[in-house]
């Protein structure tokens, strides 16, 4: 089993600013960049990402990453003051050996209206990169920008969304199982042993979808944990869901979950988490 790398934290509901994750919680994001509690190291400081949905204004997010660590960045302390979205990426990154620290390979990245943000690791990915570039379309090729695994993850999101059945958070989950099934295939191909984990948050702005995923056999995979109610709030430094576990109205996916207080839902092993555009939450396994 590997060491866990980055941290990430997704949130879908009413209009909140971004340091009601960021900042405000008792393990806000930036909390996680110094003091993550599930890692062997605690530390991610290899750069940070936001990603936020201004629907009125455009329909693809906007984006502010940084390699400087998160917790040291006085910009995203000033744009987390006052920028305020319903829908939010926040992602902190430890640098792994497939992407060193460039403005490129911080999470999330953005295909038009859609971002993504990764946890994890391919396994052997330099033994895989070749092939993958090979699979991928024009489109999903031409937008890769950085080195990381992560990246060419997303790649292959992308060239699977035009053929995924559904609409929304349906449509981005078939083609993460698609995408996931072709890293599986590669890996099987190139007779790769090392093991993958491939948590992922995604969101074209109106639903979401997450998964936590690994291909090792007695590990359930890097955490990630779903918290659901009818708003979430923060006041005084304090930061809660109220009425938890209502199922709909307002989401959080996090690596680690924000604060104490109740509701916090570990997600399954090899399952996917997918959020309606009303804030409805249901939960899909892996197809084997």
């Amino acid at each position: 089993m590997m060491a866990a790398m980055c941290r990430f934290t997704l949130y879908l509901g009413p209009v909140i600013r971004l340091a009601s994750l960021v900042v405000e919680p008792a393990h806000s994001i930036i909390d996680q960049s110094v003091h993550s509690k599930s890692q062997e190291d605690p530390l991610n400081g290899d750069g940070f990402g936001i990603a936020w949905y201004a629907a009125d204004l455009s329909p693809e997010p906007a984006l502010f990453r940084s390699v400087t660590p998160a917790w040291n960045n006085h910009n995203l302390l000033e744009l987390a003051r006052v920028v305020q979205s319903p829908v939010i990426l926040a992602h902190v990154r430890a640098a792994t050996k497939h992407g060193g620290q460039s403005e490129a390979n911080c999470h999330p990245f953005r295909s038009g209206r859609y971002a993504f943000m990764h946890n994890g690791d391919i396994g052997e990915f330099p033994r895989v990169r070749r092939a993958l570039l090979e699979s991928l379309g024009d489109t999903a090729f031409d937008g890769i920008q950085g080195s990381t695994d992560s990246e060419h993850l997303f790649a292959l999101v992308v060239d699977e969304l035009p053929r995924a059945s559904g609409h929304g958070a349906d449509k981005m989950a078939n083609a993460l199982q698609k995408a996931i099934t072709r890293i599986e295939g590669l890996l099987k191909r190139l007779g790769v042993k090392e093991q993958s984990y491939l948590n992922v948050a995604m969101s074209d702005g109106e639903s979401a979808v997450a998964c936590r995923y690994t291909t090792e056999a007695d590990y359930d995979g890097e955490s990630l944990y779903v918290h659901t109610g009818r708003i979430y709030v923060c006041h005084h430094g304090q930061c809660k869901m109220l009425a938890p576990d209502r199922g709909r109205g307002c989401v959080l996916v996090s690596s680690e979950p924000l604060s104490d207080d109740p509701g916090w839902d570990t997600i399954a092993r090899n399952s996917m988490v997918l959020v309606d555009k009303d804030g409805t939450v249901r939960t899909r396994a892996f197809a084997t």
